[in-house]
């Protein structure tokens, strides 16, 4: 054999040893769990527990102090608007007391004056919101505004419609208390006191949703005796975070989760509550939480008073987003980055995000539809690391 063509063969073969050497010592490749990114509907929603309650929920106290009937009642119960739902004997009144029924009688009667008031603004704003509503309908036909602020119009008038009948409902009530505080007084008169007995009637026709103590017994003026609501005209009730709350508008769509049912039902915010309260969370933390109502928009089904809820406030939602999963995320520096699968191995690539929901967020720049980012990226995994897509 030629010695130049012993050295081309002893060459390859150091050559094809190192080469198998460097595979051998190769670390394996990483395996990893991969999507592609897709263009698709994104909503980004605040997320917190609710609990449903009667839209108009009234108290049926005892207007003065005295012995209280057995309730015969139950819970569920439907009753009429003057039904008679127990009987009263009152304690007899010394002058003190009875002054104090008089200032109590002007209380509520100073109480139902404000509710009729309150009933008259309503009403005008009711009408104002209808006048709005149609004007911006007929705009939006001759394309003069968009569809959005015709939509509004139409919320801002129901939104009006439903504190109109719930102004009335309370006048209502106010008018029922203050002829319960009068006909207490004149039961009290002490000439009558010793046999005289107060029937306590219903403000508004509904249902019995809650009554503490159904025995006789004694109570002081004041004291609750039964709850009474329509079980049929809900609202769900649902406390953020005062960050989560300025977020929130009227008219935001709600949906409604883990409440029973196999699909979630829908809802709208009615309204913000402008003040706030203090809530201790379950780790002991002081948080200052708000109130936000929202209406069902479709039937509330068996739900009931104080029905727990999982409610998602959409505050965003878009179409034709290209999406990424919230998993694939990470800091890199001052910039949110993903790993991409390129030819077997892992390229950190920096992104721009735009809106982020739960589990998605939007790609502003730097990736495309169909490229494949690696999802929960462990420390095993650097730029440039090998790695192997499992499913």
């Amino acid at each position: 054999m030629l010695p130049g063509l012993k050295k081309v063969i002893y060459a390859a073969t150091a050559i094809a040893a190192v080469a198998g050497l460097a595979v051998i010592l190769l670390p394996d490749p990483v395996p990893v769990e991969a999507t592609k990114l897709t263009v698709g509907s994104l909503q980004v929603t605040i997320d917190e527990d609710g609990e449903t309650r009667a839209h108009d929920r009234f108290i049926v106290s005892a207007p003065v102090s005295g012995r209280a009937s057995r309730i015969e009642l139950h819970e569920g119960d439907r009753v009429a608007r003057d039904q008679v739902l127990l009987e009263l004997w009152p304690l007899p009144l010394s002058a003190r007391e009875r002054e104090e029924q008089l200032a109590r009688i002007a209380a509520v009667d100073a109480l139902a004056r404000e509710a009729s008031e309150r009933v008259r603004r309503v009403q005008a704003e009711y009408e104002q919101a209808r006048r709005d509503r149609q004007r911006m309908e007929k705009l939006s036909a001759g394309g003069f505004i968009s569809k959005q602020d015709a939509e509004q119009a139409s919320v801002a008038e129901t939104t009006r419609a439903n504190e109109l009948e719930a102004a009335r409902f309370r006048a209502r009530s106010a008018d029922a208390d203050v002829r319960a505080a009068r006909a207490a007084l004149l039961a009290l008169d002490e000439k009558r006191a010793g046999s005289a007995r107060i029937p306590i009637r219903s403000p508004v026709a509904g249902k019995v949703l809650r009554i503490p103590e159904k025995s006789e017994r004694v109570v002081a003026a004041g004291a609750p005796l039964m709850t009474i609501g329509d079980p049929a005209r809900l609202e769900v009730v649902i406390d953020l975070l005062s960050a989560d709350a300025v977020k929130v508008k009227p008219g935001m769509p709600v949906l409604l989760e883990g409440w029973g049912g196999d699909k979630p039902l829908r809802a709208r915010v009615r309204v913000v509550e402008p003040y706030g309260f203090t809530k201790v969370s379950a780790l002991g933390v002081e948080e200052q939480r708000v109130n936000v109502i929202a209406d069902f928009v479709d039937p509330p089904g068996p739900l009931g008073d104080g029905y727990r809820v999982e409610a998602k406030i959409v505050t965003w939602s878009g179409e034709g987003v290209l999406k990424v999963p919230v998993s694939a995320l990470f800091r890199h520096g001052e910039t949110w980055a993903v790993f991409v699968v390129e030819s077997g191995r892992a390229k950190r690539r920096q992104v721009q995000i735009g809106h982020r929901g739960a589990l998605e967020a939007e790609i502003v720049a730097g990736l495309k539809k169909g490229d494949a980012v690696i999802r929960h990226p462990s420390n095993d995994i650097a730029d440039g690391t090998r790695v192997k897509v499992v499913t």
